[in-house]
């Protein structure tokens, strides 16, 4: 169980109470997940408590689960959430490319299934775009709560934002991180085609490459070792950076 399990205290900005959304939208989340038994029951309970001033829907992507993951989801999917299968895994970037084909919001959050991201932090990443600030945001691990990151996937993590920093002429401090929050227009733009975790550096190049600017905002962070189930290796961080050069000069489609 994450250390965040109980309900933390609040802090600025975990609140929207004082915004109405006159334009009446709503919020979709994509929740890919693959083998999260453990979790996948408390994030969504999580997810329904949070108290927003938009509407929200929820689709689960179950992406070839087989540790009983499933049989979860079944028994939790209701009205405020659907549940799409995949046969087989195909990685997180498809599970996302599946959830967009079925919301149907004016905005779109990534959620990560495994408690590492905590949905209290949705204000946070909503209050940029509620005040027209920005049309992506993204979360950032290094300037909020928590801190159990091992020091590898410290330095990894800093290095790819680094990278993507210098070849986009940006400032991001956190371009890994799990929370990315878009209108749906900007995504409307884009071809996703990465189908793992390379997804996360293909969408921030063509964000850029675009000319969206990225605001960032502070997000609480409990990592988990691989022991526990966590997935992303040294292997999708050599991926990330040869994303980011490939798009940084080639042709987008």
């Amino acid at each position: 169980m994450s250390e965040h399990a109980g309900r933390r205290a609040q802090r600025p900005g975990d609140t929207l109470s004082e915004f109405r959304d006159p334009e009446g939208r709503t919020l979709s989340v994509i929740v890919p997940v693959y083998n999260e038994r453990n979790t996948v029951a408390e994030v969504l309970r999580r997810m329904r408590r949070v108290e927003l001033p938009v509407n929200v829907e929820i689709v689960v992507v179950d992406d070839g689960s087989t540790d009983g993951t499933s049989h979860i989801l079944r028994a939790l999917e209701d009205s405020t959430v659907e549940v799409v299968h995949h046969p087989s895994n195909r990685g997180k970037g498809a599970a996302i490319r599946t959830g967009l084909e079925h919301v149907r919001g004016d905005l779109v959050l990534i959620q990560d299934a495994d408690l590492e991201y905590d949905p209290e932090d949705w204000p946070r990443l909503l209050r940029p775009i509620l005040r027209g600030r920005s049309d992506v945001v993204y979360g950032s691990r290094f300037s909020g709560e928590g801190g159990s990151m091992a020091a590898s996937d410290w330095v990894g993590n800093r290095f790819l934002s680094l990278a993507t920093n210098l070849l986009y002429n940006t400032s991001l401090s956190d371009m890994e991180c799990g929370y990315k929050l878009f209108t749906r227009k900007v995504l409307d733009d884009i071809t996703i085609e990465s189908d793992r975790f390379d997804f996360e550096p293909e969408i921030t190049a063509k964000v850029l490459r675009k000319g969206h600017r990225i605001y960032e905002v502070p997000v609480s962070y409990s990592g988990r070792p691989a022991s526990e189930g966590r997935k992303f290796a040294w292997r999708d961080g050599v991926r990330a950076m040869v994303t980011l050069v490939r798009y940084r000069w080639g042709k987008m489609p």
